[in-house]
């Protein structure tokens, strides 16, 4: 018997075949919890999301797309990490709604676009930037969207956008130069 593939399992669990969606989570549950766990990493210390419950969250949000022309699995982790951003930044949103107040501080990247100790301001932030990006360049958004949030290489990008592994090379340069005048400007605010 033939196995079935990735993105059929997408598809046909999107469709509300639960088999399917049982069998996809089985195949995929690695992946995206390795993918949670890295976001995760660059969270505040006391960060009360667990890899597992972000996986959880993500994965039901996705199932739950009716509309969702899925186009293979890459474009399922594109979806994947868009899921597991708003989820952040819904999170990070409610808590800074807790805390209200407080000096905002310097947003300091790394040399791979990662923000050093991420609290909740950072993830703001770099969604707004984002959303700012969208509005000018939505390609680019998608882009810092997945190496930032999805933690895809650029071929994966690539392959998720349907272009060259080098326009995404030439777009990221330019991206990581323009976000961190972006987090700047906004630390500064």
């Amino acid at each position: 018997m033939e196995e079935i593939s990735t993105s059929e399992l997408v598809s046909q669990a999107c469709s509300g075949n639960r088999r399917s969606a049982d069998q996809l989570i089985q195949r995929v549950y690695e992946q995206l919890r390795t993918l949670a766990t890295e976001l995760l990493r660059h969270e505040a210390p006391a960060h009360t999301l667990q890899p597992t419950a972000l996986v959880n969250e993500a994965y039901m949000r996705m199932v739950d797309q009716n509309r969702v022309d899925w186009k293979g699995t890459a474009h399922f982790y594109a979806i994947s990490a868009r899921m597991m951003r708003r989820i952040l930044v819904d999170h990070a949103r409610g808590k800074k709604r807790e805390k209200r107040g407080g000096g905002r501080k310097r947003i300091e990247l790394t040399d791979d676009l990662c923000v050093t100790d991420r609290n909740e301001e950072d993830v703001i932030a770099v969604d707004d930037a984002i959303e700012k990006l969208a509005s000018l360049q939505p390609r680019h958004a998608e882009i810092v969207e997945l190496r930032f949030f999805g933690g895809l290489t650029v071929a994966q990008v690539a392959q998720a956008l349907g272009v060259s592994k080098r326009t995404v090379e030439s777009d990221w340069t330019f991206l990581r130069a323009w976000l961190r005048r972006e987090l700047s400007e906004a630390a500064d605010r």
